[in-house]
């Protein structure tokens, strides 16, 4: 099961690299690290988890990746399965029908351009959207933290996974820094686990 978890982070990983690479090279550009402003009509929302999220966590535990100075709640019941110094995952009972927390830190460069990659993250999954591949984006401000949050659709095969995800970029260490959070599972699953994996999206604390 890590090792299913693990690709899912390095599938994820290479979905990003082609964008993120780009924009690593604009960074370098004369003017290319000014703010660029949040896509026109999309306000940026906070967490309002409801009662059946908030239940989810109840009698649950508090859990730190101290490393990072990043922290969540998660249920009772579930379980760390890597805690790295760039890769930190917990996962719920089961097998092949578990929800897992994959959280993955990226360093960046001092002149990346945060608010253009931003941006064009949030346009990726609207075109994603439009596409049908999907369900929900929104500009989700999490802890001080402006990122992007989007949750796939259900896949074509139930058995395939699917995903709830928030990416943002933040200063910690001295260094910048994009947070890539993740949250999954199979698509015939996600129903089930869906309250508590929006109760620990929501649930998440960065040190400033």
């Amino acid at each position: 099961m890590k090792q299913l978890t693990l690709l899912l982070v390095l599938g994820i990983s290479l979905s990003l690299c082609n964008l993120t690479n780009k924009l690593r090279e604009a960074g370098k550009s004369g003017d290319s690290n000014k703010a660029a402003p949040v896509a026109s009509g999309a306000d940026v929302e906070r967490p309002q988890p409801t009662a059946a999220q908030l239940a989810a966590l109840a009698g649950g535990q508090d859990v730190r990746w101290d490393r990072q100075g990043m922290s969540w709640s998660v249920p009772p019941n579930w379980v760390k399965a890597t805690e790295e110094e760039k890769t930190f995952l917990w996962r719920s009972p089961g097998s092949w029908d578990a929800a897992s927390l994959i959280v993955s830190i990226s360093p960046m460069d001092e002149s990346f351009p945060v608010e253009i990659s931003l941006n064009a993250y949030y346009d990726q999954t609207m075109t994603r959207a439009k596409n049908g591949e999907v369900d929900e984006t929104r500009w989700l401000e999490i802890d001080g933290v402006k990122g992007v949050q989007f949750r796939e659709s259900n896949p074509e095969k139930p058995d395939d996974q699917r995903r709830l995800q928030w990416l943002a970029y933040r200063n910690y260490g001295g260094q910048v820094q994009m947070v890539n959070l993740m949250l999954a599972t199979r698509g015939k699953d996600f129903a089930r686990h869906q309250d508590a994996m929006y109760g620990i999206l929501y649930s998440t604390k960065l040190d400033h």
